[in-house]
């Protein structure tokens, strides 16, 4: 022990000596020359030459674009944490509870009452990277939905689906588009055609939040019941449908002619074509499904996955309708073994949901200046957009609903729940508002319909349920 004391101790002595005369040596060598230019002034840091400075160092260093990031992330995931909390105590899902703490990041709360604070940890020149990370959250989210939609669902309610889901979308959709007369000429974003603005309008109108509309169920245990699996149906046919629609109205939006609009559009079909005919039947070999079965998945198959997504995601960008497109595709073909499933939603939903998707929402509420809705017209004009959209979604479901033989409490429990738009509503809206369809006063009011329409399913099922039980007791 003693003589392996005095090795250690020789051995660090003989560093500390080689080290000082090092330096020391080097100290006199001539620096290499450095020609002086604008650039490199402005972008090479000198370390600072005495303590006076060193506080400057650490600011500067604390407002270097990692340090930034880092704060925002930090905010980000406690605010949405701690409100998701308290609205699952008041009977909401957490992310509606999250996606209200992406406003209140904003403009519209945190940067009206502590505007130093917001100016801090989120400035303008920060939000690029927050944009990517939130893109790509959207992108896995998608993807988990595109694998929660269960085809068995559409074939045992084909009727009742296909009927309620596809009045649930023209019926509103109609009117999203007779409400932009109304709207149009004060709401709608610079420079943009009557056309698409009417029928990203109708869009916004009729879109239905399957994944939040499911959790709702299964919190509620309504997932079993007759009453559930219809709705499950429903938003199922109502999501491919809507999501159909809206890439069709990218596609018109971002063509610049007709014969750009017919070759977007054709290749999009193509795309689909060959993801379900070609790429389906094949993903099961590719993917080494019976491994996974057999319980020795690898760390390859989660790898070979988010290539597929990503390419996926590539594709329908470049062919010009929306990355989440080609996503939500890909999650549609992945191969039906519930296992594998399982396996890929719990590596990448929490993940997605946890981590990433906070981030779209603070992105959405630091878009959103709710200060923009700054009269009593202003103020009018959303809850006309609130009425429309809660008519058209619920009354049109209800009434469906109704007429394929459901009772009248089940058919408005049914409407309550395709009235729930939630994070898709806010993905839709910002699509609208990158294609510069939208103003920012309009998407302020959309941002606010989305969040209150969702927030209004959970009372309005508890409602129903009041209704339910005397009948049931006698």
């Amino acid at each position: 022990m003693g003589k392996s004391l005095l090795v250690y101790i020789v051995v660090l002595v003989l560093f500390a000596l080689g080290l000082i005369l090092t330096l020391e040596r080097g100290r006199h060598l001539q620096r290499p020359f450095q020609p002086v230019t604008s650039s490199s002034s402005s972008t090479v840091k000198s370390p600072p030459q005495s303590p006076a400075t060193l506080w400057s160092a650490l600011d500067a260093n604390f407002h270097e674009p990692l340090s930034r990031l880092f704060l925002q992330l930090i905010a980000i995931l406690i605010a949405t944490r701690l409100v998701g909390s308290l609205f699952v105590k008041l009977g909401q899902p957490a992310v509606v509870g999250e996606m209200f703490a992406g406003v209140f990041l904003g403009p519209s709360l945190l940067g009206l009452i502590f505007p130093n604070a917001y100016n801090l940890i989120f400035p303008i020149a920060s939000l690029g990277t927050l944009k990517l990370l939130s893109q790509i959250g959207v992108c896995l989210f998608m993807f988990v939905v595109g694998m929660e939609l269960n085809v068995a669902h559409l074939r045992h309610k084909a009727h009742t689906a296909v009927v309620v889901s596809h009045v649930s979308i023209l019926f509103p959709y109609f009117l999203g588009v007779a409400l932009s007369l109304v709207l149009f000429s004060a709401l709608a974003g610079p420079g943009v055609s009557f056309i698409a603005f009417a029928l990203f309008m109708g869009i916004s109108m009729s879109i239905t939040a399957f994944p939040v509309l499911a959790r709702i169920l299964q919190e509620r245990q309504l997932d079993k019941t007759q009453l559930g699996s219809t709705a499950i149906a429903c938003a199922a046919v109502d999501d491919v449908t809507a999501w159909s629609i809206l890439a069709c109205v990218v596609a018109i939006v971002r063509s610049t002619g007709l014969t750009s609009t017919v070759l977007s559009l054709g290749l999009v079909l193509v795309f689909v074509a060959v993801m379900l005919w070609i790429v389906r039947p094949r993903l099961p070999r590719w993917f080494a499904v019976d491994a996974l079965t057999a319980g020795t998945p690898g760390k390859g198959v989660i790898a070979t996955v988010l290539v597929f997504t990503f390419l996926s995601a590539l594709t329908t960008e470049v062919i010009g309708i929306h990355a989440l497109f080609g996503a939500f595709l890909a999650g549609v073909v992945m191969p039906s073994n519930p296992e594998f499933r399982d396996y890929l939603k719990v590596r990448l939903e929490n993940f997605s949901s946890v981590f990433l998707l906070p981030l779209f929402f603070a992105f959405t509420g630091l878009r959103t200046e709710i200060g923009l809705i700054n009269s009593a017209e202003n103020w009018m004009l959303w809850l006309l957009i609130t009425f429309i959209a809660t008519f058209g979604k619920l009354g049109g479901s209800m009434f469906a609903a109704r007429l394929t033989g459901m009772n009248w409490i089940d058919s408005f429990s049914l409407g309550a729940l395709m009235n729930t738009r939630g994070l898709m509503e806010l993905i839709a809206i910002n699509i609208g508002y990158d294609l510069g369809i939208l103003s920012p006063a309009i998407f302020a009011m959309l941002v606010l319909m989305a969040l209150v329409t969702t927030f209004m399913t959970g009372p309005l099922l508890t409602l129903a349920e009041s209704f339910r039980k005397p009948s049931s007791s006698g």
